[in-house]
């Protein structure tokens, strides 16, 4: 266990959504310095990963590829963000391609997964990660414009890079959706994006029941606060400074402490579990 992860941020805010992990304060940790080497437990497998450029998502892209998995990341528009990623990913010998554009279009989501099958032949783990939350302090705050975004991108796009994918899945693929402890907690300032986690909640119990019989496996990771640039993005700084303290750990996670739950749930040694939710969340306990 690592002891020194931050408990307190400085106050700080980023004017855009869904945030820029360069630009934050401290960097979130999102590689293990005291276990570098992986087992081969996702070896020549090939994972998809929505909004794998940064934070949670940053954390899973390394970890699969230490575990021998070839990465494609589909992000919005981070570049820099996503060009580090890869260079992490290649400094350890991984194989990554970078896609860029807005899954809340479902022909862009088309393209993105032909792009994956053009480059390495098969797909055989999606990781729904992408998302976007707006603070609002009232239900009358949030226009429609925000709701039918926020659904767009956290719900719709999971949807048709979901059913795009299923075309190239075989049995033992699986699909890992990140949800939140706010589908089960909910939250006060951000109703409309707890509604989309638990859609996806929702989402991947259904799904796991309709592809049980092909042999898909449909899960979820369900953290609870964690430092990624979703929240500086979203916060205001005085919101951010006092992030995750109270939570039972007293501190928000880093990225790095959700990946491994990320592998294995894609590994064989999860092999009979499906429609099941992993709780990252220092230690909330939740109805689920």
């Amino acid at each position: 266990m690592n002891n020194n992860y931050p408990t307190q941020f400085p106050a700080q805010h980023q004017n855009v959504q869904p945030g820029i992990e360069e630009n934050m304060n401290p960097k979130p940790i999102f590689k293990s310095e005291t276990c570098k080497e992986g087992s081969n437990k996702l070896k020549d497998k090939v994972a998809i990963i929505t909004g794998g450029d940064s934070g949670i998502g940053r954390a899973v892209a390394l970890a699969y590829a230490k575990e021998g998995a070839k990465t494609a990341i589909i992000y919005l528009n981070e570049h820099q963000d996503a060009e580090i990623t890869k260079k992490l990913i290649e400094d350890m010998n991984g194989e990554c391609i970078l896609i860029s554009g807005d899954i809340g279009d479902e022909n862009f989501c088309i393209s993105a997964v032909n792009s994956v099958i053009s480059k390495f032949n098969k797909i055989n783990i999606l990781v729904n990660n992408s998302a976007e939350q707006h603070v609002c302090n009232t239900l009358t705050d949030i226009t429609k414009e925000q709701f039918e975004r926020t659904f767009k991108t956290n719900v719709f796009g999971a949807f048709f890079i979901t059913k795009e994918v299923l075309k190239h899945l075989n049995i033992g693929d699986c699909i890992i959706n990140t949800t939140s402890i706010t589908a089960y907690h909910g939250h006060k300032t951000l109703i409309d994006y707890s509604m989309t986690k638990g859609a996806l909640t929702s989402f991947t119990r259904s799904l796991a029941l309709n592809l049980a019989d092909k042999g898909i496996r449909v899960n979820a990771v369900a953290p609870g606060p964690v430092w990624t640039p979703l929240i500086p993005a979203s916060f205001a700084e005085s919101d951010v400074a006092s992030f995750g303290t109270t939570s039972p750990m007293k501190r928000a996670a880093q990225p790095v402490e959700l990946g491994e739950s990320y592998v294995f749930l894609a590994s064989e040694g999860a092999s009979y579990i499906t429609g099941e939710t992993i709780h990252v969340n220092g230690g909330e306990i939740v109805n689920s």
